[in-house]
């Protein structure tokens, strides 16, 4: 997950069109929920629209690279994108009496890209006990759906502030995920593992289970002074599914092999200086040669970090530590 600026661009028109009424989905919504139903009764669900509208999709198709945004993966290669609502529209879980967030429903602010994982409930592996950084595996469901967790008080209906919920789960056009996710980068079987960021600077430690209450996780984490909203939404939108984790812990050999590269050419740099071979023309230019050999590959690690490269925070990531190693200017791709 990384940060994402909307920017100033007006929402798309879609989400506030009118129908041959002259009414607004918003409008609709609140007249539905407002309407005095017969004794016994059951109101039914208001058939939500805007949302789904193809200039909706293709802003937030812009605006994210195609990507999911919450676990960065590119949604197109397997699915269509599903659009989703960082607040539920119509329920919330464990709630049963709360109607949803429906004043959100057609609210841009509140529109997310998600792929199939994230946003839906859905049978995945994902690591249960994480001890000496080995992991094992067992199958559980993961996926946002109509989760949404606060530490504070649930808004109601047709609220505009939302300071006072306390939202825990991370919204990457609200949040800087860098606070409270870091990636395990190590050489081992943890590699491409998501971890709540500790609230200090003591060794990251992953939780020892993952379990389906967000309140039992939020618990833990606080308890092991991790950030409580990091290891909820690593629950929540099941960012350490085993899939994901392979994808990512590939990414990661693929830029220790590019490391490798760099050191190593820099290596036989250094040698071809020391040992006082520079200064004919044949060694000048092998040495030229090695430093744009050097340039290219630096380049395409920076590649790999850049906002439309999918698990790119995962990537910068590993930038930030490698020029930590190796005091390299890396530099840091803009969203």
């Amino acid at each position: 997950m990384r940060a994402v600026n909307r920017g100033t661009k007006q929402p798309p028109a879609a989400l506030k069109a009118r129908n041959a009424a002259g009414l607004t989905e918003l409008e609709r919504v609140r007249s539905h929920l407002n309407a005095v139903l017969p004794a016994g009764q059951k109101r039914k669900p208001f058939p939500f629209l805007a949302y789904k509208a193809e200039e909706v999709k293709r802003r937030l198709e812009e605006l994210f690279h195609g990507k999911c945004a919450y676990c960065e993966s590119f949604y197109g290669s397997q699915a269509p994108v599903d659009v989703e609502h960082y607040r539920p529209k119509g329920s919330i879980e464990g709630e049963p009496h709360h109607t949803g967030y429906w004043w959100l429903a057609m609210d841009w602010c509140n529109l997310l890209p998600s792929c199939l994982d994230c946003n839906r409930r859905r049978k995945q592996l994902n690591p249960t006990t994480i001890s000496d950084l080995k992991v094992l595996y067992d199958t559980m469901l993961s996926g946002k759906q109509d989760s949404f967790p606060v530490a504070g008080v649930r808004a109601v209906a047709e609220a505009t502030e939302f300071a006072t919920e306390e939202a825990i789960l991370l919204d990457p056009t609200r949040d800087n995920p860098d606070e409270h996710l870091v990636f395990w980068l190590g050489d081992d079987h943890a590699a491409g593992l998501v971890l709540p960021k500790a609230a200090n600077a003591t060794a990251h430690r992953p939780l020892p289970a993952a379990v389906v209450d967000p309140a039992a996780v939020a618990r833990h984490a606080e308890a092991e002074n991790l950030s409580v909203r990091g290891a909820v939404s690593i629950q929540v939108y099941g960012l350490n599914r085993v899939r994901l984790v392979q994808e990512r812990a590939r990414l990661v050999q693929r830029l220790r092999f590019l490391e490798s590269l760099v050191v190593d050419v820099g290596k036989i740099v250094q040698s071809l200086d020391q040992a006082h071979l520079t200064g004919t023309p044949e060694v000048d230019q092998a040495v030229r040669s090695l430093r744009l050999l050097q340039g290219r590959v630096l380049s395409e690690m920076r590649g790999l970090a850049a906002p439309n490269a999918p698990y790119s925070a995962l990537a910068h990531a590993y930038l930030k530590d490698f020029k930590t190693r190796l005091g390299l200017s890396i530099g840091h791709p803009k969203t």
